[in-house]
């Protein structure tokens, strides 16, 4: 949908155009935001490495909790170590034909070496921890892709590498208190991404208190949607579920969290040295 104005993006992605004010509509990136696409189907033209470290650069401007700078980005260069980083998420073939792979990481070491330098107690050994690490992986995630689109390369996050994290963090030489978020693969694209609709702006944009009434409703019709713009190739679990008349959004989400998933990654992280307390 390249070329279309931001009006007609955000229509087609919320099933509505949210008033926009003159600034939003005349921003280059507000239009870049709502025209975003994944891309997992590249061209077969290499990605330098001087680009991957320049918007590795760009996507560690991005916000930090308490300026703890707690992510820190793996350039995956090696022909060998990108093929076995693939490996962990077989069922992702595209993955072995990005022509550059990155995983993010979130870093508690670091603030615990600070402490340790500064011959301060470290007296925030729990949950937040983990979590405020986490959330400044996503937030550089979410930056490094939106930098990546920018200089025209496509990209996709690998939320699989997780499924294997333990195999992940040998292969990186992850240490105690570090752990992957998710992989990023880059590439210039080899056609058009897809815009993916997402649920009504009623859902998701709560003012002053959260609310869900309606929700079910329009739920259900931006699955009906959905289906139309965007239908499932596939079906997940026909051995266990069967085929459904009206296999969209909804349907495939509800089969995929009825199957367990990364069961033992609270085990990992815990092994990684955090406490959940």
């Amino acid at each position: 949908m390249r070329g279309k104005d931001i009006a007609d993006l955000l229509a087609y992605r919320f099933g509505e155009v949210p008033e926009l004010t003159p600034e939003v509509a005349k921003a280059p990136l507000a239009a870049a935001l709502a025209g975003r696409a994944s891309c997992r189907a590249f061209a077969a033209r290499p990605v330098e490495t001087g680009l991957i470290r320049s918007l590795a650069a760009l996507a560690l401007c991005a916000p930090s909790k308490s300026d703890l700078q707690q992510a820190d980005i793996v350039l995956a260069t090696d022909a060998e170590l990108r093929a076995a980083l693939a490996a962990t998420v077989p069922g992702q073939a595209w993955v072995a034909e990005a022509p550059a792979l990155l995983v993010v990481c979130g870093n508690n070491r670091r603030q615990r070496q600070v402490s340790e330098m500064r011959g301060r107690e470290f007296a925030n050994d729990h949950l937040d921890a983990f979590f405020n690490a986490a959330v400044d992986g996503g937030i550089v995630l979410a930056t490094l892709v939106l930098a990546a689109e920018a200089l025209g390369l496509g990209a996709c996050p690998i939320s699989g590498l997780r499924d294997r994290p333990e195999e992940v963090s040998d292969l990186l030489g992850l240490p105690a208190h570090v752990f992957p978020v998710a992989g990023l693969g880059l590439g210039y694209p080899a056609r058009e991404g897809r815009i993916s609709p997402r649920l009504p702006l009623e859902v998701t944009v709560h003012e002053n208190r959260w609310s869900e009434e309606g929700t079910a409703e329009r739920m259900a019709a931006y699955d009906a949607r959905r289906r139309q713009l965007r239908p499932y190739g596939s079906q997940r679990g026909l051995d266990r579920f069967g085929e459904a008349s009206d296999y969209g959004w909804l349907e495939d989400k509800a089969r995929q969290y009825a199957e367990p998933q990364r069961t033992d990654f609270g085990a990992f992280v815990r092994r990684r040295g955090f406490r959940f307390d």
